[in-house]
């Protein structure tokens, strides 16, 4: 099976690589039909076809390789600011970055639209990990996309097809901005909610899909931003999961703005503190 996976990933790799300003698109699953979809891949909508842009650097370190996935409360891709942009500044710093444009939760498209945008994330972890096999793997998720990640980062051990089942899924390390944790009513970005769960949802499908319900003593370190001012996603996302991680001892720091509100990326306008630069100095010193 580890032979096929191989050679599954280095054709998709090989197919449909395209150069651009946003670094090298290719179809996620290649030329081939994308797996639990519910349509063939020529009926698809353009949005519909995840991609993985890879940013490569020109002077490459060897410790470190990024996944980035934006946000877009599970209704959009926020592709440039909280992609492009984030995988722009860590080639500058010698990094290469991966950004992933994952299939939106869909019942028309997908057999079960929970795990689509997982599945296409565990895709993008197996390439990663194929193409960087001596670099540890950092998830980077804004909003949605930060649930994303951290849904990357908890439900590792659920792949979700039989092609999965051989490749390490989990990242090393995960950075969540301004995210998305919990389904909780009284916390969560209902939109979110709504998009990925809804409109009818079990209390199973709010308890597995509450990141925070999800850590154990296996998660990977983690660095969380957020401003207190967020009206959107509530801090609160942030804290439990932090609080969650703390009772495993799992290093967990937090970089608040008391201004900023959501969505800003890389820049909040109201601080000139740099959050990115803090998440990249704590990534050189954290116990690896």
């Amino acid at each position: 099976m580890r032979k096929y996976l191989i050679l599954f990933i280095l054709s998709m790799i090989a197919w449909h690589t395209k150069a651009q300003d946003t670094g090298q698109m290719r179809y996620l699953y290649g030329n081939e039909e994308i797996p639990k979809s519910k349509l063939i891949v020529d009926s698809l909508d353009e949005l519909d076809k995840p991609k993985l842009y890879v940013h490569k650097a020109n002077q490459k370190k060897e410790d470190l390789v990024f996944l980035v996935i934006p946000g877009g409360g599970y209704a959009g891709v926020a592709i440039n600011h909280e992609g492009h942009d984030v995988a722009k500044r860590l080639n500058d710093l010698g990094y290469s970055a991966y950004v992933l444009f994952y299939r939106l939760p869909k019942v028309e498209t997908m057999e079960d639209k929970r795990f689509g945008p997982l599945q296409d994330a565990q895709y993008a972890m197996a390439q990663i990990r194929a193409e960087n096999p001596n670099k540890k793997v950092v998830v980077i998720g804004f909003s949605a996309g930060g649930h994303l990640a951290a849904t990357l980062s908890n439900l590792y051990d659920r792949p979700q097809t039989e092609f999965l089942e051989q490749a390490n899924l989990k990242p090393d390390f995960s950075v969540l901005c301004y995210p998305v944790i919990s389904m909780d009513s009284t916390i969560t970005h209902q939109g979110s909610k709504n998009n990925l769960l809804g409109p009818d949802f079990t209390a199973e499908d709010v308890e597995l899909f509450s990141m925070e319900k999800q850590v154990d003593k296996n998660n990977q370190p983690t660095f969380l931003m957020s401003a207190k001012d967020d009206k959107v996603v509530p801090i609160e996302n942030s804290y439990r999961y932090q609080d969650s991680l703390g009772l495993y001892n799992i290093p967990n720091p937090i970089f608040t703005y008391e201004e900023g509100g959501h969505g800003f990326g890389l820049v909040n306008k109201t601080d000139n503190r740099d959050w990115f630069a803090a998440m990249m100095e704590w990534l050189q010193n954290v116990n690896r």
